[in-house]
This record gives structure tokens, sequence and C-alpha cells, in this order.
């Protein structure tokens, strides 16, 4: 069947619901992301906003073929210096990490999992800026919304995803390798597939702790979470 006659699923997540419950996944069943599958994903993606409506955002998509196993061996080794330096500047088996049942001790234990395996994960996408200006601070806005959008849909769609920079490490030969113009932004690494676990909810600190009325650090009183929320302190 011609993938392009095949019209995008009804949504079966609610949009609250996939927001309050797409999580970081970085562990996935060891099957591929079919490819209607990506289509619908990345279909998704590209209806996100952008300055100026010009849709500067592109995806480089990496399943299976001899170049994304290269390239999906080349970000693992960045990959994989990025958390070791990571996980001793920031003390990860110290504090609160020296207890094996804290969430920083298990977000070390599923970082090391993630990196480990980074070069087997079922799909992983490139999204670049093709930049139309010089470089400035805000252009991450034209291209970060189509990550989330991405995230979204995969989560709607039962698959789960999280947004890297591990990218950086190796981008010179990254940009050999796929081709990647000279002016074009690698601004995220997006890593997909069937998780091993179960989607949300999320945990976050409480409302109140970021949001403010009138002046800096002036909890709004209307920012009370719904019942039931499921609340984290941040990782120290």
């Amino acid at each position: 069947m011609n993938l392009g006659e095949t019209p995008v699923p009804p949504d079966s997540v609610g949009l609250f619901e996939g927001l309050s419950t797409t999580r970081a996944i970085r562990r996935y069943v060891n099957e591929p992301v079919p490819e209607n599958v990506l289509r619908d994903i990345l279909f998704g993606a590209t209806r996100a906003p952008s300055g100026s409506n010009r849709q500067p955002f592109r995806f480089i998509v990496l399943t299976d073929s001899p170049t994304a196993l290269q390239a999906k061996t080349l970000i693992a080794g960045g990959a994989q210096k990025l958390w070791s330096h990571k996980k001793s500047s920031d003390k990860y088996d110290k504090g609160t990490g020296a207890d094996t049942s804290s969430p920083k001790s298990r977000m070390a234990r599923t970082m090391q999992d993630y990196v480990d395996n980074f070069v087997s994960v079922p799909a992983l996408v490139l999204v670049c800026l093709d930049r139309y200006r010089e470089p400035n601070p805000l252009e991450g806005a034209s291209v970060f919304p189509a990550c989330q959008n991405l995230l979204l849909a995969a989560r709607s769609l039962g698959y789960g995803g999280v947004l890297t920079g591990f990218h950086s490490f190796v981008e010179p030969e990254l940009r050999e390798l796929l081709h990647i113009p000279d002016g074009v932004l690698i601004a995220a690494c997006i890593t997909l597939g069937k998780p091993q676990g179960k989607h949300g909810p999320v945990r976050r600190v409480p409302m109140k702790e970021v949001v403010y009325a009138d002046v800096w650090g002036e909890s709004a009183e209307w920012a009370i979470d719904p019942p039931g929320t499921e609340f984290t302190s941040r990782l120290i």
C-alpha cells in the first residue's frame, strides 16, 4: 500500500493527557519504527510554528541503513563522552546519588544504559535549522517547537523519545557523513522507539515554584496543580 494513501490516524491521546504524560523515553523495545509511524510523527513535527512562517526546520531520519548506522555509531561515542563528563561534574554518585533508590541514582543508571546502547536505538532524528540570516539568540524559536511536536506526536502513537545534544561532540564528522551544508544548524538529536516501560505521568516541581505573578519570586495565587498531580524535586 502506498504510504501516501493512508490518512493520519485519529488522535487517541487528549492534548492535556499528552502534555502531562510525555516522558523522556530512553529505553526502547528492540523493534523498528514502521515507516508509516515515522511519517505520522514527522507530519506532526512539520505542523509546528516558526518565525514569519518560513518553516526553516529540516529533519534527517536515521534508521538502519549503512549510513544511518555510521551516524549512530559516531553519535554514540559523543553520547558516552558527554555522559561521562556530566556524571563526574554533577556528582551523580555523591549526595543523594549514593542512595541507589534515589531519583538521582535511578537517573544515572538510566542514562548509563541509554548511552551504552545508543547505537541500537530504533530511530534517530537530527532536527536542523536551515538558516536564512546570521546566527542569533532567537533562532531556536523556529526549530524547537517542531521538536516538541515530534515528541508529542510520538506519544500519541504509543512511541517515545528524548531530545539530546549528543551530536555536538562529533559534529564535523557527522556533517561530512550526511552532507550537511555549512549554513545549516544541527539543533537537536532525538531518539525514538517503542518504550520498554510505560508513559507518564511526568513528575515536576509544583507550579508555585516556577510560576510568578507580576514580579520575580512571587508565586501566583492561582498557580495550583490539579488534584492527583505527582511531584518530584530537582536533582541535587
